[in-house]
């Protein structure tokens, strides 16, 4: 069995009164399949009583209207898009993950790595855990409940987890009075939160995902924050920031982010312009033309143009129906998928000096 890496999406809602959260999950989770293609799923939490669906493929394949229907209202939600990088494809490993315990209910809801994931699972294993899944996500999910058995609340045992947890992850957690939003002391992944004209509150890897909802960002979290929204409203946990140097992964913003979200107070959009005018910088070339690599060399591109004077064109045509493919597992398949995804415009690139911006 190879490795499971996971770049994914996460969301979660909070809602003051009893609203169709499953559909606003819907949208939001729509706004971030650039970030997984693999499975989708919701939970909604109507007065304590979860009621979820998880399947492989897009968001709209996975969870159907009938889908919809039958999560219904809620006060609380949360849902997940999953990508993988190696391993199976299994609906096993789809997310949220649900845990049942002796102190209630517990959805979760992960993006990023563990570093020390293996050492995590075989010493739960060796404990009695039964693993059913090939994910980082199971062995939080025991992380984290083991410690609520000794903890006064659910946010006190997701503290007392995180010196457990070592490498990247952006947590949306919902208990069945309570929405947590986890960020890594470091803050390699995004996670941001928004609040909608009735008072909603939002959690989202991206900030495209709380326009999907209607709702207006407020700020990321920060590395190491916990945020705690319940019938008491709004507050933070702040114990485990600035304990570790801010890491933001870079790939973000070059290439994994949606250009029209904002991470971390800076435009990704605004990110990838500077990235092509610094190229230009540094590499000034004579050319005729450059071209931009759909979707995510698009903005590089045009500020390659910019500053260097060069005109910009449009050489490749992306095919829209087909998905991300920098993950396909083989050297072969991925010049192969390629190949369906993008054609070029020949009029825009025959007998000329291209700069091609990736």
């Amino acid at each position: 069995m190879g490795k499971i890496n996971d770049e994914c999406g996460v969301f979660g809602i909070y809602s003051k009164t009893t609203k169709p959260l499953a559909r606003l999950t819907y949208y939001g989770l729509f706004a971030l399949q650039h970030r997984g293609q693999e499975s989708a799923g919701i939970v909604v939490n109507d007065e304590g009583v979860f009621r979820f669906y998880r399947e492989l493929g897009l968001v709209s394949e996975a969870i159907t209207k009938e889908q919809l229907d039958r999560l219904g209202e809620g006060q609380i939600a949360c849902g997940h898009v999953r990508y993988s990088t190696s391993g199976i494809t299994n609906r096993i490993n789809a997310q949220p993950i649900v845990v049942n315990h002796v102190k209630g209910r517990m959805a979760l809801c992960h993006n990023g790595n563990l570093v020390n994931s293996y050492e995590l699972r075989r010493n739960l294993e060796l404990e009695g855990c039964i693993f059913q899944s090939t994910t980082d996500t199971e062995a939080i999910s025991y992380v984290i409940t083991r410690e609520r058995l000794k903890a006064k609340s659910i946010e006190e045992a997701v503290a007392n987890s995180i010196d457990k947890l070592h490498g990247a992850f952006s947590l949306v957690i919902m208990s069945p009075s309570k929405l947590i939003a986890v960020r890594d002391p470091h803050g390699f992944r995004p996670l941001c939160y928004g609040l909608t004209d009735d008072g909603s509150v939002v959690f989202a890897s991206e900030s495209c995902a709380l326009d999907a909802v209607g709702a207006k960002l407020v700020r990321d979290l920060e590395p190491g924050e916990i945020m705690v929204m319940d019938q008491n409203g709004l507050r933070s946990i702040k114990d485990h920031c600035n304990i570790v140097k801010p890491s933001t992964c870079v790939f973000e913003y070059i290439y994994f982010a949606r250009p029209d979200s904002i991470i971390d107070g800076a435009s990704v959009h605004d990110a990838r312009m500077r990235a092509g005018e610094f190229l230009a910088e540094e590499h000034p070339v004579d050319a005729d033309v450059v071209i931009g690599v759909p979707d995510s060399g698009l903005d590089a591109a045009v500020g390659y143009s910019r500053k260097s004077g060069i005109p910009y064109g449009i050489g490749l045509i992306k095919n829209k129906y087909i998905g991300r493919t920098f993950i396909a597992p083989g050297q072969t398949e991925r010049e192969n998928l390629v190949k369906i995804k993008l054609n070029t415009i020949r009029s825009e690139i025959e007998g000329k000096r291209v700069v091609l911006i990736d």
